[in-house]
């Protein structure tokens, strides 16, 4: 008994150690898995541009069996333009030297540019396929002066912040030979300004929440649709992504909540002493892989 008593405190000492060894290993395990579901700090990333379709929508709206659509969409006949070979090719590379012209320009001019031009053009961008046929885009168009500069005011405030704190030096050392800062005269000179909105979701006749699928993939194609409706009208612009402004400038809009800023353009002619940076494209060989 007395062999036993000595030793009492031994064993104790030994459970310690191993309810201590577990539970530091329980722990170690528990942050090794935070610290692979955790995602990398990145300062810089704008919250309000992340696609919502990574986010499902509440279980009794993204159950919904009726999205608002027409059940069955009649088709109709269907005959596209044919070209010979010959013109396909004239076709082809008259096209890419058109769109080859294609520069950012951030030295726009005041000069005024007629409205129909800019409605066309919008037209075309919506021409663009989309998930599921749901359009998810809206294109703001903004020519008031005064506007623009609040615009302008907001863009450069938080530009100011992410050139300085969150985009980082590797990134902000990237864009010093492109000569480009946080000020943004093109705003207040640009006879129009086109704000690029996803919307996030529609709604439903019953207000419940239509779900947008692949939302933000639509409207970028439909951005670069425009892009290139802009070069065929000889228009310029320089593709603005203003890092943390989207709240702002919905609120300024007055957009719902369920759209969010994709792309701010600038729109317009060059100044006559405009300069753009002397860059190269990649050839074919280094774009297209044949198999």
């Amino acid at each position: 008994m007395a062999l036993f008593s000595s030793l009492t405190p031994v064993f104790i000492a030994i459970i310690c150690v191993l309810i201590g060894v577990i539970m530091k290993k329980t722990n170690g395990e528990k942050e090794k898995r935070d610290a692979k579901s955790k995602h990398p700090s990145r300062p810089w990333v704008d919250e309000d541009l992340k696609d919502g379709t990574d986010h499902p929508l509440e279980e009794e709206e993204g159950e919904e069996e009726w999205q608002g659509l027409e059940e069955n969409v009649a088709h109709v006949p269907f005959s596209g333009e044919r070209y010979s070979e010959a013109e396909m090719i004239k076709r082809s590379q008259t096209f890419y030297e058109l769109l080859n012209k294609r520069r950012s320009v951030r030295f726009l001019s005041d000069e005024p540019v007629p409205r129909e031009v800019i409605d066309n053009v919008i037209r075309t961008a919506g021409t663009s396929p989309s998930g599921a046929h749901t359009e998810p885009w809206t294109f703001v168009v903004v020519q008031d002066p005064n506007l623009k500069h609040k615009i302008r005011e907001i863009v450069e405030e938080e530009e100011e912040i992410n050139y300085k704190k969150r985009m980082g030096d590797r990134w902000v050392n990237d864009l010093k030979r492109l000569r480009t800062n946080w000020i943004k005269e093109y705003l207040d000179t640009a006879p129009y300004l086109i704000l690029i909105f996803k919307q996030v979701y529609g709604r439903l006749p019953n207000g419940k929440k239509k779900t947008h699928y692949y939302n933000e993939i639509s409207v970028s194609i439909a951005c670069g649709i425009l892009l290139a409706a802009l070069q065929n009208a000889g228009l310029y612009t320089v593709t603005s992504t203003p890092l943390n402004c989207g709240p702002q400038l919905r609120m300024l809009l007055q957009r719902p909540a369920n759209e969010k800023l994709l792309l701010l353009l600038p729109v317009g002619y060059p100044k006559k002493d405009a300069t753009v940076p002397a860059l190269t494209r990649k050839p074919l060989e280094d774009i297209m892989v044949v198999m």
